[in-house]
């Protein structure tokens, strides 16, 4: 097998410093740096001359959480293959990460073992997740109905559902409002619309939302 490059994204030093000695007993991955967070991970992306192979992914992290990185990085760079590393195993998570673009899942106190195994499987094509993951998973699609729903009212407008799917690239409110010829002043207004008629708090949960609804 070549080797793997991979990047870890983990706000706590301990266990950044966990993963890192963790990917180091098998000298078929090689670290090609850590971001803090989901915005330094972007910034990262966008200077170092070689993208990596995987990103390691923490969800709760400050100024841009795993999901929100999870969501930009594969809309810029879907060749990339995201793993969240957490210690959230909730149903919510898991399904916003997986709309988000994520390729695996793992809980952080996973034996190192499964975390090779999971890059392997990873860059084979396969979608890699913790036993206690899949079986939530599965329990998630159970839940969902069988045959395709209708998409939901949502009564957006048409101005609203441009700017959602300009914010689903990953886009700054700023170049949102360049692409659409608005102010920025204008396009957060039109956010804070969205927000209500969609009943979310993020960026990221509105995408989601919108995607869950059709919208988008």
């Amino acid at each position: 097998m070549r080797t793997v490059h991979v990047h870890i994204t983990e706000d706590i030093p301990r266990l950044a410093q966990m993963l890192l000695d963790n990917l180091q007993l098998d000298p078929a991955f090689k670290n090609t740096g850590i971001a803090s967070n989901g915005k330094e991970l972007l910034e990262q992306m966008a200077g170092i001359p070689h993208l990596p192979d995987v990103v390691m992914m923490d969800i709760q992290m400050p100024e841009m959480d795993g999901i929100e990185a999870t969501l930009q990085l594969k809309t810029r760079h879907p060749q990339v293959k995201v793993i969240i590393a957490t210690v959230f195993d909730d149903e919510e998570n898991i399904f916003n990460a997986i709309l988000a673009g994520a390729d695996g899942y793992l809980l952080k106190d996973d034996p190192p073992e499964a975390l090779h195994r999971a890059i392997k499987e990873v860059m084979e094509g396969g979608a890699p997740m913790s036993p206690a993951i899949a079986r939530k998973a599965l329990n998630l699609l159970r839940r969902s109905p069988q045959a395709p729903r209708a998409p939901a009212s949502h009564d957006l407008s048409d101005r609203e559902v441009q700017i959602l799917e300009q914010l689903s690239k990953g886009l700054r409110y700023r170049q949102v409002g360049e692409n659409l010829h608005i102010s920025t002043g204008t396009v957060r207004k039109h956010i804070e619309n969205i927000y209500r008629k969609l009943q979310v708090h993020n960026k990221t949960a509105a995408v989601v939302e919108a995607r869950k609804k059709g919208v988008i």
